[in-house]
């Protein structure tokens, strides 16, 4: 049976905001890259999980929505012409022929490449589901596992399970929007971040959230796949509560185990990395992003996008080896015009 192959510098898995940037500090180097990711479009977990949810952190962008910046990187890595393999996982890396690697896709497809960079991210997340009566047959209808489109939840009356910042700052970001929300949590304590903390205690000063805590939730009921109420026993008495959507943010679970079968060297579901140059064990295979595991490391966009510029300057030599590479700054090299599509 005859396997389409396909030829390239560089393969970086992910395609979310640090597999994307990944993809632009390539083309500045002028290597050609092939983007995969399972999901069926680019963003990774920005885009799953919370796409009109704000950003802070990233430079020069007091506020971004992931959306947003999706789009953004997107547009910045256009010059130069990223292919992007979408809904396909990564099966097996290999060696290839004269000292390549070779990527076996879900999708039958493979491909060799000089260097590869993993931008996985969390992995393939999956939320963790609770054991309550009535939940399947409401999941993906009127109980979802994040927030794709805020204006869902206008003049309704939602319940937002979850102790973490997910749980704490949708209840403030859809205060503002639904008739009423509803903040569940089985403990007293949250675990979000102070700054969230105090906001939702104004709301709830205010009577735009009902705090129930600790809580615990036994059941649901509706129509069909329409929610309608929510048992949850409060203080030891147990009630209903009316609602017409509930959000669940009990954390979520990563798959890493094809790293290690690849011969990677894991710490978890994480690969460990070189500190100053992202390398793995493996030679011309690099991991950058949240699935890099190194001393002191910080789990923040902004330190995806060094380590996606110091992968592909580093996967520059396998991809053109004795070739010197004269680092240049942007202002004065620029970026090549888009280039129209024939």
């Amino acid at each position: 049976m005859n396997v389409e192959t396909k030829q390239t510098d560089v393969v970086i898995i992910g395609a979310g905001p640090v597999g994307l940037f990944a993809a632009f500090e390539c083309g500045m180097l002028g290597l050609k890259c092939v983007v995969v990711d399972a999901l069926p479009h680019v963003g990774g977990q920005c885009m799953a999980l919370y796409p009109e949810k704000p950003i802070f952190d990233i430079p020069a962008l007091p506020s971004v929505t992931a959306a947003e910046l999706v789009d953004r990187l997107m547009e910045q890595a256009a010059p130069f012409n990223p292919a992007i393999i979408l809904g396909a996982e990564v099966s097996e890396l290999d060696k290839g022929s004269n000292a390549s690697w070779r990527l076996s896709l879900s999708t039958g497809l493979q491909i060799e490449c000089a260097a590869v960079i993993i931008a996985t991210g969390a992995g393939r997340l999956r939320p963790n589901r609770p054991d309550w009566s009535g939940l399947e047959r409401f999941e993906g209808k009127s109980v979802r596992y994040s927030v794709t489109q805020k204006s869902r939840y206008a003049d309704r009356t939602v319940v937002i399970t979850g102790g973490g910042d997910s749980a704490a700052d949708w209840a403030v970001e859809l205060a503002g929007i639904a008739r009423k929300v509803y903040l569940v949590h089985r403990r007293e304590k949250f675990r979000a971040a102070p700054d969230t903390l105090q906001k939702i205690h104004r709301l709830v000063e205010s009577a735009a959230i009902e705090l129930l805590a600790p809580a615990k939730v036994h059941a649901l009921d509706g129509e069909a796949d329409q929610l309608h109420s929510m048992e949850i026993e409060l203080a030891g008495t147990r009630r209903w509560i009316a609602c017409d959507e509930a959000l669940l943010f009990f954390g979520l679970s990563s798959d890493g185990s094809s790293y290690a079968r690849w011969g990677l060297e894991t710490e978890g579901t994480e690969i460990r990395v070189n500190a100053k140059t992202c390398a793995t064990n493996l030679p011309g295979v690099f991991a950058v992003g949240d699935v890099a595991t190194r001393p002191s490391k910080l789990k923040l966009i902004l330190a995806g996008f060094s380590e996606a510029a110091t992968a592909a300057h580093q996967a520059h030599a396998f991809c053109r080896p004795g070739e010197e590479l004269f680092v240049e700054y942007s202002t004065a090299r620029g970026v090549p015009p888009l280039q129209q599509e024939p």
